[in-house]
């Protein structure tokens, strides 16, 4: 039996560059057992080849750690630090596509995530935003996808543990991602 994975008939077939400069991944993690703590870090390149059937195409992204914005220099110091990312030593977080599927109107895309050198599958439950043709003729697409991720899978396990109980950093992380991309030439 053939499966189709079906293609949104505005997302046409081609090559799409992601438009760094109008595409933002960004995470949340719980800070104390009592708030969030949210922060981006920037998708450098990436390339999304989408097929007419479209459990053919595939998504490439990479991503610089040493980018990470909470909005706090202390922290993102010491997120960029050994106990953290050791973005000295893991200077690319990297993503690649294995699967697409079909979700009712939206799509899941599989894959392997790499962070802190270690790689793991994830499912990043994607919505197709539409399609556009800018002031400057490029046609674009956009995507907004979410995924939850245990640090602990990634080698992340630095903590603290807080004297009411608990642990300062939790160990579920969600990465929400919003995508623009503009079709090759």
């Amino acid at each position: 039996m053939t499966v189709v994975t079906t293609r949104p008939e505005t997302l046409t077939p081609g090559t799409w560059t992601i438009d760094a400069s109008h595409s933002e991944a960004a995470f949340s993690v719980r800070h104390a057992g009592i708030s969030r703590v949210r922060g981006t870090v920037a998708i450098t390149e990436g390339t999304i080849v989408v097929t007419d059937d479209l459990a053919g195409s595939t998504v490439t992204v990479s991503l610089d750690p040493a980018t990470i914005d909470t909005r706090d220099a202390g922290r993102d110091g010491h997120l960029k630090s050994a106990d953290f990312f050791d973005v000295e030593s893991h200077p690319t977080w990297s993503f690649t596509s294995t699967a697409i599927r079909t979700d009712g109107e939206d799509h899941v895309i599989q894959g392997d995530l790499t962070i802190h050198g270690q790689t793991r599958p994830v499912e990043l439950a994607t919505e197709f935003n539409g399609a556009a043709v800018d002031p400057f003729g490029n046609a674009r697409v956009g995507f907004s996808a979410t995924t939850t991720i245990s640090r602990k899978d990634f080698g992340l396990t630095w903590n603290a543990a807080l004297e009411t109980g608990g642990v300062l950093v939790s160990d579920k992380v969600t990465i929400s991602l919003e995508v623009s991309a503009i079709k090759a030439v």
